[in-house]
């Protein structure tokens, strides 16, 4: 008799496990090149969500993506349930403007909440004779990869000033954690990112040649802002990186945290509750969240509708009525 409640308490336990097992969730999240920073907000995410997975039964993962398009692109075929895009690429998918003027509107998309600042950023080597952002004509850039934020903004600056492809010596297409070396091996002139400072590759860049961090400013950059709710006058703190000793003026959008309406209400409200429950442990994870504040993150850069498990966050915590 013994024996045979052993072997039933034995078979219940089995059959609890698989029961949890079978119950746990496993969600994806679109990040950007391993040396970006939407790759830490990411991973970020997920390790403070994975912190609490035998409350929630939620399993984080957080590969490295090609940026913001290709993970709006995702997440709209049901391939990624959340990902990292910049503000300007969340209201054109949106909208079906721009980039995804061809592929339709994209309704379904929903805001989860903002992040950090992007400074448009342009590097260049030294010795390149590049002092300003027009100088980058006749030269050798990477205009970084397709389906990249960095990649679509400098096509729309290069709309906004009349420029070919054929109007660089070289345009390369290299990846974000490519084009540092690439930089420093004399195989580019210059590299632009759209990203949040301090930034590894940039860091890289700066410390490993002689290059230094240049303005992108201007009657047009003045228009392009005045033009587009998304984008705002920004800059690069002086001192941050080695050749660059003051502030330099530039252009950029805001790093957002977007899904779609196929994810569930109560996943996002546990991936928002990881985050915000646990917000200065958050913004110790990457010098580039030191300054977040709650309230600018749940409106700054958000053209989407906001997802409604992330609405029920916010407005458990009277962050919104």
């Amino acid at each position: 008799m013994k024996d045979w409640k052993k072997f039933a308490l034995a078979a219940s336990l089995v059959l609890a496990a698989t029961a949890v097992k079978a119950e746990e969730k496993f969600i994806t999240i679109g990040t950007g090149g391993q040396t970006g920073v939407y790759f830490i907000v990411g991973q970020s995410i997920c390790k403070l969500v994975n912190r609490g997975t035998s409350t929630h039964n939620i399993k984080c993962t957080a590969p490295s993506t090609g940026g913001s398009i290709a993970n709006i692109n995702a997440i709209k075929a049901g391939d990624q349930d959340m990902g990292v895009a910049q503000s300007d690429w969340q209201f054109h998918a949106l909208n079906g403007t721009s980039k995804f003027e061809e592929t339709g509107a994209f309704p379904e998309l929903r805001s989860v909440f903002s992040v950090h600042p992007e400074p448009f950023t342009v590097v260049a080597r030294a010795d390149s004779g590049i002092n300003t952002f027009d100088d980058l004509k006749g030269k050798r850039v990477n205009i970084s990869n397709p389906g990249s934020g960095a990649r679509g903004t400098m096509e729309v600056l290069m709309g906004v000033k009349g420029w070919a492809m054929s109007d660089f010596a070289l345009a390369s297409e290299l990846k974000s954690a490519e084009q540092a070396q690439a930089l420093c091996d004399n195989k580019v002139d210059a590299i632009v990112f759209t990203v949040g400072h301090p930034s590894g590759t940039i860091q890289e860049a700066t410390t490993s040649c002689e290059s230094k961090i240049i303005s992108v400013e201007g009657a047009e950059i003045d228009k392009l802002i005045a033009d587009n709710p998304y984008y705002s006058a920004a800059s690069v703190p002086g001192g941050m990186y080695t050749g660059t000793d003051s502030d330099v003026n530039t252009f950029g959008v805001r790093a957002t945290f977007v899904s779609s309406t196929k994810a569930d209400e109560e996943t996002i409200y546990q991936v928002v509750k990881a985050v915000f429950d646990n917000f200065d442990r958050f913004k110790g994870l990457h010098p580039a969240f030191a300054n977040l504040k709650e309230e600018e993150m749940i409106t700054a850069g958000v053209s989407a509708p906001v997802h409604d498990g992330a609405a029920r966050y916010f407005k458990e915590r009277g962050l919104i009525k």
